[in-house]
């Protein structure tokens, strides 16, 4: 029997997922969002099997759900992961977990109870070149990963004015929350540990400025609100000695956007890195891996060539999902892992606020 899901929200990312499901032999049997126009046009691309408004209608009307996956605004990560894991569906949600650490612990705390699977979109661990260099990574040829870096940038890419990316309340926060992308594939390459201190600044530079809005299509928020922060630089140091470094925004003068997880071990150092096109249109954006290391007491630059994904992994993370609830593959993230993230998501706001280092239970 095939497994069954229901998407909550359908949202630009709903298609992910839906293809997701699909490639990994798993069915869309239902979708529920308010906005039914959105879902006309959705299910026009996409046939699905029943249509609702609500996640209580959708396990309601369609009981036969295996798993629910969560497409919505920040703010309902948690109410609906909750509801879903209560009813005994695993969860497939976006990014990021929650709007913050606590948030996580609970959602954790109900997968547990539950017994069932609580995975997230953290997609760029399921991109060809990702997976590639972990293999390095497990198998010893990076030794001991001492350092680390997360960077995604943008010059010109406020999603909207006023919209829910822009509104605290809704969103948790600006590009610190929206992009944890790197943040999180540079953990996976470290190994997750459990951080010690965080030091970190935030600055709030062109959000009432739209010219850095960028080719995102966001519609805006007439009289909305833009209370989050462009931009924020970190550093993170781990229980292990280890130590990583964050860049990320939506707003800042660079070259184009950049997007790059590197790291520096006892054997070898890697990146995986995608420059956007120019423009932000991926069709002139350029995916490079690499491994750099020491053969023979010759300096080596080792280029791994992997089949070019311009989904960056969405595609292959919710397959991933699937085949990790059948138990044909293993999961690529975990709910303690997701734990960990927003706990130094915490971190670098409070240490922004504060001006002062934190310390990290």
């Amino acid at each position: 029997m095939a497994v069954k899901v229901g998407i909550i929200g359908a949202g630009g990312m709903a298609s992910y997922h839906y293809d997701g499901f699909l490639q990994a032999g798993a069915v869309t049997a239902a979708i529920a969002d308010p906005d039914t126009k959105r879902v006309e046009a959705f299910t026009k691309i996409r046939p699905v099997g029943k249509i609702f408004t609500t996640l209580a209608e959708m396990i309601k009307g369609c009981p036969e759900l295996d798993a629910v996956s969560v497409v919505t605004p920040n703010k309902f990560h948690r109410p609906v992961t909750l509801e879903a894991l209560e009813a005994g569906k695993h969860v497939f949600c976006e990014k990021p977990p929650a709007l913050n650490a606590a948030e996580m612990a609970e959602m954790l705390a109900a997968s547990k109870k539950s017994g069932k699977t609580l995975m997230f979109d953290f997609n760029n661990r399921a991109r060809p070149e990702s997976r590639a260099l972990m293999r390095y990574i497990t198998e010893g040829a990076a030794g001991k990963i001492n350092s680390a870096q997360a960077a995604w940038i943008r010059r010109a890419g406020i999603p909207g004015f006023g919209g829910w990316f822009t509104t605290k309340a809704l969103s948790g926060g600006g590009p610190v929350i929206d992009l944890p992308h790197m943040m999180d594939l540079a953990l996976h390459f470290m190994g997750y540990p459990e951080p010690a201190w965080c030091l970190a600044g935030v600055f709030h530079d062109f959000m009432d400025n739209k010219a850095f809005k960028g080719p995102w299509g966001i519609p805006d928020s007439v009289n909305g609100i833009t209370d989050v922060e462009s931009s924020c630089h970190g550093m993170i140091t781990f229980k292990t000695g280890q130590v990583l470094s964050i860049r990320c925004s939506w707003a800042e003068f660079v070259e184009r956007e950049l997007v790059r997880a590197s790291f520096q071990g006892t054997k070898a150092g890697g990146k995986v890195e995608r420059l956007f096109g120019i423009d932000g249109i991926d069709a002139t954006s350029i995916d490079t891996c690499s491994l750099y290391t020491e053969e023979y007491g010759v300096q080596v630059n080792r280029n791994l060539i992997t089949e070019k994904d311009e989904s960056m992994g969405r595609v292959g993370q919710a397959a991933n999902f699937v085949e990790s609830i059948t138990g044909k593959e293993k999961a690529l993230n975990t709910a303690e892992e997701a734990l960990i993230l927003m706990k130094i998501v915490d971190a670098l706001y409070k240490s922004a606020a504060s001006g002062k280092p934190v310390q990290m239970a």
